[in-house]
């Protein structure tokens, strides 16, 4: 006997209600008086009772956010009572301490608005030495002072010493001026003589002078002449050497030694070389009788190279031209099976397709139409 898992057990319940709800919709479907009507009472049933709770929820809830509204509003009226109370009673505390501590006679800018300020202030001036006489107060001028007699008396006695005093300083000024005239007399004459005095010195040195500079530029003439006598005397000996050393030389004898590099003994000197010798010469011909050998030898295995390649590439011609055929043969007798292959089926085709047209000619019976509507999905 086989042992049952709680697992086959669930699954047999759930199969057997899957299979109970089935039947019971195919009740539901294929009664002929509840697909007319088309509509489910039950489901709608439960929607309008969901409906009603959900509208008593609703109410309940207005009434409830109501009586909050109807409680803050009571609150505010009480708190906006209490706050007028209040604000008359601090602007009732203001007043009385203005008027007790803050009278208009203990404000700082009292004096700006006092109504006997003219009554105690002072006069414009006091004084010609008042301190409030200020330059833009305006209240003295020139002329205006309260001493003008006195000061006018003692403005005339100093204009008096001040001309007394002007007619001394110009005495005093003329008798300078004639000191003075004399003594730049004095002083151009004495400076007149030293004048003359110098002139003659001047002179005299350069009468000496000069007949220094004669004696000089004689001496110098004489040490010049010497000098150029001297120099084409040794012009004359060096160009007499030179002739000598270039008819001597290697430059005209062809010295084919002074041409030799001191690098190396294959190498020379261009400006002293005067061309190659004989030996020189046939060694060269000789190598070049040995390059035209050797590129004729390479010519002709070239021609050698090219011959062969010529021959490989005919036969590899050959070669693919008798491919080429055979892939011709090849692919007629391909095309010629395929062809008969494609005649077999169509005539199978052919066959198949009148066998279906014999077929669909028949009329569908009850056992046609009893495979449809067996189940409720």
């Amino acid at each position: 006997m086989e042992a049952v898992l709680p697992e086959d057990l669930q699954r047999d319940v759930g199969l057997a209600k899957r299979r109970h709800a089935e039947l019971c919709r195919q009740r539901r479907v294929f009664n002929a008086r509840t697909r007319l009507i088309g509509g489910d009472t039950q489901a709608w049933d439960v929607q309008v009772q969901n409906r009603k709770i959900k509208e008593a929820t609703e109410k309940a809830r207005h009434e409830t956010f109501a009586a909050e509204m109807r409680h803050n509003d009571k609150i505010a009226c009480i708190l906006q009572d209490r706050e007028r109370r209040d604000k008359k009673q601090l602007c009732r505390a203001i007043t009385d301490f203005q008027q007790n501590f803050q009278k208009l006679e203990s404000r700082r800018e009292f004096d700006l608005s006092d109504p006997m300020a003219l009554k105690k202030d002072l006069p414009a001036r006091l004084s010609d030495n008042d301190v409030r006489n200020t330059i833009s107060g305006m209240q003295k001028f020139m002329g205006e002072d309260l001493n003008f007699e006195e000061r006018r008396r003692v403005q005339k006695e100093q204009n008096r010493e001040w001309s007394l005093q002007q007619q001394r300083e110009w005495e005093r000024a003329r008798a300078e001026h004639r000191l003075a005239e004399d003594l730049h007399t004095q002083a151009r004459l004495q400076f007149d003589e030293t004048a003359r005095h110098l002139q003659k010195l001047d002179r005299s040195t350069r009468k000496a002078v000069c007949a220094a500079v004669g004696e000089f530029n004689k001496k110098q003439a004489a040490e010049s002449a010497e000098r150029k006598r001297q120099e084409r005397q040794q012009e004359q000996a060096d160009n007499l050497a030179e002739i000598c050393s270039l008819l001597c030389g290697d430059l005209l004898s062809e010295n084919r030694q002074q041409a030799a590099s001191s690098f190396g003994p294959h190498r020379v000197v261009p400006d002293r070389w005067k061309g190659m010798n004989q030996e020189q010469l046939e060694e060269i011909r000789f190598t070049q009788k040995q390059q035209i050998q050797e590129k004729l030898k390479l010519q002709e295995e070239e021609h050698q190279r090219n011959l062969y390649w010529d021959r490989c590439r005919i036969q590899k011609d050959h070669s693919s031209l008798l491919h080429e055929r055979q892939q011709q043969r090849l692919q007629r007798d391909l095309r010629r099976a395929l062809d008969c292959s494609n005649l077999s089926l169509a005539r199978e085709q052919h066959s198949r397709k009148k066998q279906m047209d014999e077929a669909s000619t028949s009329q569908p019976n009850e056992d046609y139409f009893s495979q449809f509507n067996t189940r409720s999905r």
